[in-house]
């Protein structure tokens, strides 16, 4: 056989071998693919839904009513399957209090009310938000109602103004209550007798649905359960193990109900920093707090021994009491607040002042004032005029009396660029000889 006859089955062989490899790679890269297109599908499928949960623990006001737009925005966002609201409130705003109801029915996301933890309460404007809720929920321990509406400063209303404002408050009450399949006369009893009612009450009157131990106890409750939407749809609860997930207030939205807090808003005022987020129902608590800063003054300048002080620290301890006069103990100034802040306040207002007057009191060592009984030596005769070196400087100074070059002189006035002296020996000899 020639040499070269083995070439064409070499060849085949070859390329028998290539086309082999190559179906492997093929393979493998079809592998690779098939596995990234999972991964993708994997990545793009949604995960699954969570119960969003915010934390109210405040009067109810508009930094309230944010937060809940906030979380109910979240919410229909992230297409969670409910939000859950775990209350504590003494009552709040009416305005704000409307402006949540109405969020909270016009939620496409299901909502919770839960009144939680034990020992807590959702009182007068909690009620209302609490009833309105899709479910409405209480720990053991708890209490609601008592929701007559009352005015700001907690003042007597005439009757027609209580009528027109307990009959809109009931009117509210019904139309929610009502829609929910609640009991809308106990309800409203709330409204025109101010009842309260404990969580078993409550549930045994049909005003909530639940009474459950812990978030996760009051989901398995409702587990399967089909509730009626405010727009008449229906839709069945599946909770049960599913991811509650915390949603928190923003920086501004903290600091904002920091300051919404009566006290703080009280030490904001007594440091000049931001006024009241609150209506001075009583002008003379003002007179109160501006008379004390009168009396730390006149302690400063007569130094009474702190007679004076301690009656300004009192004073303006009764000016902050008086100072906010609300229907709940909540939105007044507390009396630890009002001592905190005045006690430290008049001792350092009376320092401050003390000071400054002793400083005002003291002789002027600057200018040309401070030139004023300085002690100088002549450097020339003063016949009457000459010159002088005083205050480390060379001035021109003139003399009535005779005044020899070397002699001592003391500055008694200063007439522009020139000084008047005396011979310093003239200016002791009175203050010499009644000594004797």
């Amino acid at each position: 056989m020639p040499a070269g006859a083995g070439c064409p089955r070499d060849s085949r062989r070859d390329a028998g071998a290539t086309m082999g490899l190559t179906g492997v790679a093929m393979r493998m890269l079809s592998g690779w693919r098939m596995l990234l297109v999972a991964v993708l599908l994997c990545c793009s499928i949604p995960s699954s839904a969570e119960v969003l949960k915010i934390v109210v623990n405040d009067t109810i006001h508009p930094i309230t009513d944010e937060y809940i737009g906030r979380a109910l925005a979240e919410a229909e966002r992230n297409k969670d399957q409910a939000l859950l609201i775990e209350l504590n409130t003494p009552g709040g705003l009416v305005d704000s209090t409307r402006d949540i109801i109405e969020k909270i029915l016009a939620s496409p996301v299901p909502v919770i009310v839960y009144v939680t933890p034990s020992g807590s309460r959702a009182a007068s404007a909690g009620f209302f938000i609490l009833e309105s809720a899709d479910v409405a929920a209480m720990a053991p321990g708890t209490n609601t109602g008592a929701a007559h509406p009352v005015t700001l400063g907690g003042g007597k209303m005439d009757d027609v103004m209580k009528e027109k404002m307990e009959n809109d408050a009931a009117a509210l009450m019904r139309s929610v209550v009502s829609k929910r399949g609640r009991n809308v006369e106990v309800a409203e009893s709330t409204v025109r007798q101010s009842k309260s009612f404990t969580d078993q009450e409550a549930l045994s009157q049909k005003l909530i649905d639940y009474v459950a131990t812990s978030d996760q106890n009051l989901l398995q409750q409702m587990q399967g359960k089909t509730i009626k939407r405010f727009d008449g749809k229906t839709v069945t609860l599946n909770l049960e193990g599913e991811q509650i997930r915390r949603f928190d207030m923003t920086l501004k939205q903290r600091i904002l109900a920091f300051i919404m807090d009566p006290n703080i808003a009280f030490i904001l005022l007594a440091v000049g920093a931001l006024a009241l987020y609150a209506e001075f129902n009583h002008p003379g608590a003002v007179v109160l707090i501006l008379a004390s800063f009168a009396l730390f003054a006149l302690e400063a300048k007569f130094a009474t021994h702190g007679v004076l002080a301690i009656g300004g620290m009192a004073t303006m301890i009764l000016g902050g009491l008086l100072l906010v006069d609300a229907p709940i103990p909540e939105m007044r100034v507390h009396l630890l607040t009002a001592l905190a802040v005045s006690i430290p306040l008049g001792g350092i207002t009376v320092f401050l002042m003390s000071i400054a007057l002793k400083a005002r009191a003291n002789k002027v060592t600057t200018g040309a004032q401070g030139l004023v009984g300085e002690v100088g030596i002549a450097q020339t005769s003063l016949a009457p005029r000459g010159k002088i070196f005083v205050h480390g400087e060379l001035w021109d100074a003139m003399s009535s009396s005779g005044v020899q070059a070397g002699q001592s002189v003391v500055v008694v006035a200063v007439d522009g660029l020139q000084l008047r002296v005396e011979p310093s020996a003239t200016m002791e000899r009175t203050p010499a000889a009644s000594m004797v």
